[in-house]
């Protein structure tokens, strides 16, 4: 099986979409690594040398990101970081200007 490469989402709408119309293959992808024992535990951003950050959020804030990405077909902690990313994406080309 040939190693899946995401491709560059311009907005996390796109996303959301590749990952809704792909559902089907990465499933199967999912099936077979676990028959082949390739599963571990973790995500595969940990197992691929992401750093993990922990920050506290306002429980309000919370229940909004989870109605918001429950409505996109996403998990909250995602759409999180999606929106986190391009805030900082919008601050940089802001800056440079």
């Amino acid at each position: 099986m040939e190693k899946r490469v995401l491709p560059d989402f311009k907005s996390e709408a796109e996303e959301a979409k590749w990952w809704f119309d792909n559902q089907d293959e990465l499933d199967k992808d999912s099936a077979l690594a676990a028959a082949e024992g390739r599963l571990g535990r973790g995500t595969a951003a940990r197992i691929g040398g992401i750093p993990t950050t922990t920050i506290r959020l306002d429980p309000d804030d919370i229940a909004l990101a989870r109605d918001q990405a429950t409505e996109r077909g996403l998990k909250y902690q995602t759409y999180l970081k999606m929106l986190l990313h391009e805030a900082l994406q919008r601050n940089q080309k802001t800056a440079r200007g």
